[in-house]
């Protein structure tokens, strides 16, 4: 895989001033100028990142403007930036500074990218199935009806609990992240029983079912491009309408942008679970009811995930994400974070920061967001993502917040009053017994 189809990697000399800034200038819009940025430093207050590596948005874009190729070639600041995007939500000049990023990323000799991003875009192009964690299609099915059986057999009212495979002709094609076969299978029935009580027409692929797309994050436009083909080329031969994303933001956004970028044709809309969960309660087609929790009365926020949120579908699904949460633990029992939705900062995990090694920048990064959660004085902080869960539970851990972080299927699994013995780690005492 190359780093870029048309564009060589910057090399640091005599001959590189401003050699980033010409990249970055050709790829912005007809008109649009880097001299646009006021310095408001609107930017650098709202972004969790600031400060890193003595760096923040608004000096990156005085550093680009000023031509300072070494400077940027040598800090490791663009790998921490999470490209959450909030820096252009708030600039008064919509600046795209995650945009610069991505193409500084672009440019960043191979050897010295981080090795984490490299390795799981490695795996996930040279495996038929796009997973970055390497399961192949044997593993996948494998993995999959051996959960099915496990539910079938153990767990009454689903006996005849169908997880399709390779369905020709179902509406929904499914996603999902690799983390969840590889590090927590247990965690991946709890969507299937949704899918069953809602009545949905939906299959796995043998292909293209792997959620994440690290080859965006590493700025590797070709591996990117390789895997939302593959993923759309599955999609096509099964004859599925819709490819719907499994509470994993970063994929969601990494096929939506793809198909578009890279002019991939394609018959099927791409949507996230989230639309559904909400359809289906207000069509009563999902019976969730939060009467389980009119006593004990545990609070409860949400994060939005920015791929999902803010560069994704906007408020429009941070309003049906809440819907959903509050049908499912009372609305009285909801309590928002600030700021939220479209404003609301990231949590630390995405933009890739969590598959490198800076580990404590990545917590340092997400003490905001414990901060948020905190304030809120939720029990609980729900992630309707893989990659906000797992920063968000790291980072409490690292805090000693008094919060748990869990994912919104458990949340809906529970108020449905069929989550299973296995899928309750992430919960509190409080929690562990309800519904058994």
């Amino acid at each position: 895989m190359k780093d870029s189809k048309n564009l060589a990697v910057v090399e640091l000399g005599k001959d590189s001033t401003h050699q980033l800034k010409d990249l970055i200038m050709s790829a912005l819009p007809k008109g649009g100028n880097l001299n646009s940025c006021t310095a408001c430093g609107a930017c650098a207050s709202g972004c969790p990142a600031s400060g890193m590596s003595g760096m923040d948005p608004r000096k990156l874009v005085r550093l680009v403007s000023l031509g300072q190729d070494e400077d940027i070639m040598t800090n490791d600041w663009v790998w921490m930036c999470t490209t959450c995007n909030r820096c252009v939500y708030v600039c008064p000049m919509q600046i795209d500074i995650p945009g610069m990023v991505m193409t500084i990323r672009n440019h960043w000799p191979s050897e010295k990218k981080p090795d984490g991003l490299k390795s799981l875009c490695r795996e996930a192009f040279n495996t038929e199935t796009g997973s970055a964690l390497g399961v192949d299609a044997e593993d996948w099915q494998f993995i999959v009806e051996e959960m099915a059986d496990e539910v079938r057999e153990q767990q009454p009212g689903f006996e005849k609990l169908n997880v399709p495979v390779d369905k020709k002709g179902a509406h929904i094609f499914l996603n999902q992240n690799s983390q969840m076969p590889v590090r927590e299978p247990e965690e991946m029935p709890p969507l299937w029983k949704i899918l069953h009580l809602a009545g949905a027409d939906w299959t796995y692929g043998t292909t293209g079912w792997a959620a994440e797309n690290y080859c965006m994050f590493l700025s590797d436009k070709d591996g990117w491009e390789h895997l939302v083909r593959s993923k759309a080329v599955a999609v096509e031969e099964l004859g599925c309408r819709v490819l719907v994303n499994t509470e994993c933001g970063h994929d969601f956004s990494a096929v939506k942008q793809g198909l578009e970028r890279f002019d991939i044709p394609h018959s099927f809309e791409v949507n996230s679970i989230i639309e559904y969960y909400a359809d289906w309660i207000r069509t009563g087609r999902l019976k969730v009811n939060s009467d389980w929790n009119d006593d004990l009365k545990i609070k409860f926020t949400v994060q939005d995930p920015c791929q999902l949120v803010r560069k994704g579908e906007g408020d429009r699904m941070a309003e049906k994400l809440r819907f959903v949460v509050e049908e499912a633990v009372g609305r009285e029992n909801f309590i928002d974070m600030y700021p939220n939705r479209s404003n609301n900062y990231c949590c630390g995990g995405g933009g890739g920061a969590i598959e490198t090694d800076f580990e404590s920048e990545r917590l340092q990064y997400g003490k905001i967001k414990v901060d948020q959660i905190l304030e809120t004085g939720a029990d609980y902080c729900i992630t309707p993502c893989n990659n906000c869960h797992s920063q968000i539970w790291a980072s409490g851990r690292f805090y000693e917040a008094d919060f748990k972080t869990v994912h919104l299927w458990t949340i809906l699994c529970l108020s449905l009053g069929v989550l299973g013995e296995k899928v309750r780690k992430y919960l509190g005492r409080d929690l562990k017994g309800v519904g058994k």
